[in-house]
């Protein structure tokens, strides 16, 4: 009691100023202690106290290897370790795929609960159901192309359109990417003069500008208590995605009034009909999470890779040429472009290739999460940890491209000029969460790139030269730009 009683008086004892630096210098030592490195943990960059690395690391450069090719970065009070290059990054994801497989639970992200972003059997099932389901309405099959190809000539001709002057192509492209898993979701297109429609891509377009902000969604992650009660760019990328829910939501109610379990047409009719039939984890909320998420995987990686392959053809008019030659020769002027054409289009296989490479459209990955202890390179990583496994530091990894820096299809033609795939090429990611709508992205890429380059040859404005500048954020997106397209055929 008495101690009690001194240590009162103590307080007491204290002015104003007193006090307050003993709070300050109590806190910074508890949080001292609490959040240091554990033993055999990655090292990383000096910490400050309570935020850490928040404003002091450069997001744009986490891949180079200033700390090693594994490193731990704190934010807040919350550790992540980030690997560089393709030897760790494939010993994590795919010789311990099972203990990485797991997302981490960001405040920012649960919005998500789907397929990208859950964990366990939840993701699971999602995934399995996702993959099932959109395979039968033609994932990766023969029967999309028809798709694929129509939306191509409802684009072309919003293109032709200009007659060769300069226009902006992100919302064209957007819409046209958009379209293939529109017709596997709810089993329509939308016109690209649907306002309704213009108005979703445009919130996805500003959502994604918005995610340009690493160090404030990090900042939102740390102290999650503390920003939903401040404004900011969080507030209003969480405004959004209740918008596109909201969009998702009225698609719903269109299908809930016309539903036929005898006649399944698209991914909402089977998702109707598997929340007759199964567990709790199969909800509308979930189908409309579920549904929002595949139009984040499957439209903005492949059409920000299409924008910038426009770019990269108008700066290399050299490679465009020889793209043209190749599908003159296999393809003609006289037919549309097949998946089959591309065994024998090595040279234009070659690009597509490069331009995913070198426009490293995802170049943080999604973040994993350890499922238990592991040890990688050396170090102890505690479970539950956040992972980031750069694919910026495997697709500019200087010990597996000739020139990583460098606009080269070279890297994908051996000697006879034809096409390899080099084992470092994964922009998709690797392992147990490798993305589920690869397949759907490379025909997409194949046949809508071919038919550009069957059609059109790009250029930039009169006087205008092309600029390589990107936005560095969840995807690498090139900055806005005005691009010519000139018809090669009457």
């Amino acid at each position: 009691m008495d101690s009690v009683s001194s240590v009162i008086g103590f307080f007491l004892s204290l002015d104003t100023k007193s006090l307050l630096l003993f709070i300050v210098v109590f806190i910074l030592t508890a949080d001292y202690f609490k959040n240091r490195r554990p033993a055999n943990f990655p090292p990383g960059p000096r910490m400050f106290p309570i935020v850490g690395n928040l404003f002091t690391v450069d997001h744009t450069k986490t891949h180079e290897r200033t700390y090693g090719d594994v490193y731990s970065l704190r934010m807040g009070p919350n550790f992540l370790v980030v690997l560089n290059g393709f030897k760790v990054v494939k010993e994590a994801l795919v010789k311990q795929a099972d203990s990485f497989a797991d997302r981490p639970l960001l405040p920012l992200q649960k919005t998500f609960s789907g397929i990208l972003f859950s964990s366990g059997d939840l993701w699971k099932q999602q995934r399995r159901f996702a993959l099932f389901t959109l395979r039968n309405f033609g994932l990766g099959k023969k029967s999309l192309e028809p798709v694929i190809l129509d939306e191509f000539a409802h684009c072309a001709q919003e293109i032709t359109g200009y007659k060769g002057k300069p226009f902006n192509p992100h919302l064209i492209i957007n819409n046209a990417v958009s379209n293939i898993i529109c017709s596997m979701v709810f089993g329509h297109r939308f016109e690209y003069d649907d306002e309704n429609f213009k108005k979703l891509l445009k919130m996805f377009e500003k959502a994604f500008w918005i995610l340009t902000k690493p160090s404030f969604l990090q900042l939102y992650n740390a102290f999650p208590h503390l920003m939903r009660r401040l404004p900011g760019p969080h507030q209003t990328i969480q405004n959004i995605w209740k918008d596109v829910k909201k969009f998702i939501r009225e698609e719903l109610k269109d299908h809930k009034q016309n539903w036929d379990p005898s006649d399944l047409r698209d991914y909402i009719d089977c998702y109707l009909n598997e929340i007759q039939t199964v567990d709790s984890t199969f909800d509308e909320e979930n189908m409309v999470v579920c549904i929002l998420e595949l139009f984040l995987a499957g439209t903005e990686t492949t059409s920000t890779t299409l924008r910038w392959g426009f770019l990269y053809m108008a700066k290399y008019p050299e490679i465009q040429e020889k793209v043209q030659a190749e599908i003159d020769t296999v393809i003609g002027q006289f037919r549309q472009p097949s998946m089959e054409d591309r065994v024998n289009m090595p040279y234009t296989d070659a690009v597509i290739h490069e331009i995913q490479r070198i426009g490293n459209i995802v170049p943080l990955n999604l973040p994993h999460s350890t499922t238990r202890e592991v040890q990688l390179g050396g170090y102890t990583i505690p479970k539950g940890v956040t992972v980031i496994p750069s694919l910026t530091a495997v697709l500019l990894d200087k010990n597996e491209w000739e020139t990583p820096h460098t606009f080269n299809p070279g890297h994908f033609l051996n000697e006879e000029g034809k096409f390899v795939k080099p084992a470092a090429f994964i922009p998709f990611s690797a392992g147990k969460r490798q993305c589920p709508g690869e397949s759907l992205a490379k025909m997409e890429l194949f046949l809508f790139f071919t038919s550009f380059m069957q059609r059109y040859t790009f250029s930039m404005p009169a006087g205008v030269k092309p600029v390589l500048n990107y936005r560095f954020g969840f995807t690498l997106t090139p900055a806005h730009y005005e691009i010519c397209a000139t018809l090669r055929q009457k």
